[in-house]
């Protein structure tokens, strides 16, 4: 759960967009449908134009690197669940669980 006391919303912003493919549409490597696809549910209006913001940051710096658009959406938030317990801290749980990262290698600047 993000805590805005512990991590800023930018730093949390720069770690999702480096870790992970955001131009892969409904999945990430061989992960295919819409629970790989790559989303920013926001809580507030500034969340949702920090987002926005860093999307369109991010996609310069993809563009330079010879990829294409980002399909990351970004939307409020509607309903929030915690994952299954089985779910949860998932590489603690299974240290060599398949949970490959799928990152482009791209800095956020």
């Amino acid at each position: 759960v993000f805590d805005p006391s512990k991590v800023s919303y930018a730093d949390l912003l720069k770690v999702f967009w480096e870790n992970h493919d955001p131009t892969q549409g409904m999945r990430q490597g061989n992960d295919r449908g819409s629970q790989y696809r790559s989303i920013i549910l926001t809580t507030t209006p500034e969340q949702q134009a920090e987002a926005e913001a860093s999307k369109a940051a991010y996609q310069q710096q993809m563009t330079k690197a010879g990829y294409g658009e980002i399909t990351t959406s970004i939307k409020p938030l509607e309903e929030y669940y915690y994952a299954e317990e089985a779910h949860q801290q998932y590489l603690v749980k299974n240290p060599f669980g398949y949970c490959p990262l799928h990152a482009t290698g791209v800095s956020y600047a």
